[in-house]
């Protein structure tokens, strides 16, 4: 006998048409970030003469780098001149159809103008050209045509031509615009450490980003002051202590004699210590369990110093005290945390 044919399931079609779909999905993406990969390694061995033309032409610009491009192009432009700015070189994007409708007024005879251009044809770049030659202003051009008008003209010419794109139709930009990003990222990193641009520079140019902050506040900006800082003087009972603590929500009091000045610091810690060894909280005063001295920040200590002595000390708050040792304020790690230096 010969046995029946079994045809597989409908569901089971469904599935495996989903997985072949799902491999290639799988399949174009990872081609796309090879090709994309081989074209940026591609770079590597044209970084020459011109490299360091560019990057002389950008150091000894006593105006500002402009950086334009059309279409795809603008976009990794205007992404160029945003690095180039936040890393020491002052820079800015005009978009080259606006500039020859007066936006062209932007730039002057001290800055210098990168343009890039994947053939080096694009017409409101060449248009810009007769312009920029009129004012003796230096032009780089980021280009995958060596022979293009725009590189002819250029002062510089950065190679970033790519042998295909990662678009089927070898039409869409995107091995190309890949390769001009890091071109610029190497031009702008190259021009940091030439700079000798430092975290603090970087910080004052991201005052709102984590490095900003870390970098930029002080102890002043994050500590406690005035009534909310916990501190009870030599004689006070402990009792009364521990009521000031749980009131201030720091878990710890600054100790002080009668001008201000820190001698003590007691914590919940201590408290636990002194409970465990039977001691009674209504009869002793603050000055006979305190510890004398105490870690301490001072206010024009970075935060980040603060963060440091935390971790440090293992310690979870601090005493801010003036170079008279009279406290002025007090912050624990909750407090760094909400200022984002933590």
């Amino acid at each position: 006998m010969i046995a029946a044919l079994q045809l597989p399931r409908p569901e089971e079609i469904a599935r495996m048409t989903r997985k072949t779909a799902q491999s290639d999905l799988q399949s174009t993406a990872r081609r796309v970030i090879d090709i994309e990969a081989r074209a940026i390694a591609s770079l590597a061995p044209r970084i020459g003469q011109s490299f360091v033309a560019a990057c002389e032409l950008c150091l000894g610009c006593e105006g500002r780098v402009v950086v334009t491009g059309m279409g795809k192009s603008g976009h990794i432009a205007n992404k160029l001149a945003a690095t180039l700015a936040s890393t020491g070189t002052p820079a800015f994007f005009v978009h080259p159809a606006e500039a020859s409708h007066g936006d062209l007024g932007m730039i002057t005879r001290k800055d210098i103008v990168i343009a890039l251009s994947n053939s080096g044809e694009t017409t409101e770049l060449l248009t810009l050209l007769p312009l920029l030659k009129r004012l003796g202003i230096k032009l780089i051009t980021m280009t995958g045509k060596q022979d293009s008008t725009l590189a002819r003209a250029a002062d510089a010419v950065l190679d970033v031509g790519v042998s295909e794109e990662a678009c089927p139709l070898n039409l869409a930009p995107t091995a190309s615009t890949s390769a001009a990003l890091a071109m610029g990222d190497a031009l702008a990193i190259a021009l940091l450490e030439k700079r000798g641009f430092t975290e603090e520079d970087f910080a004052l140019s991201h005052p709102g980003g984590t490095l900003g902050r870390k970098l930029l506040l002080n102890v002043a900006d994050v500590m406690r002051t005035g009534t909310a800082i916990p501190r009870v003087s030599l004689d006070t009972m402990l009792i009364e202590g521990l009521m000031e603590i749980t009131s201030k929500g720091l878990g710890m009091t600054a100790v002080t004699d009668a001008g201000g000045q820190l001698r003590g610091i007691f914590t919940d810690g201590d408290l636990r210590r002194k409970l465990d060894s039977g001691m009674d909280v209504r009869s002793v005063r603050m000055e006979q369990v305190m510890t004398a001295g105490g870690v301490t920040a001072t206010p024009d200590m970075l935060a980040a110093e603060a963060v440091h002595l935390l971790e440090s000390y293992k310690i979870n708050c601090l005493v801010v005290v003036d170079d008279q040792n009279v406290v002025v304020g007090a912050l624990n790690i909750h407090d760094l945390f909400r200022a984002g230096v933590v």
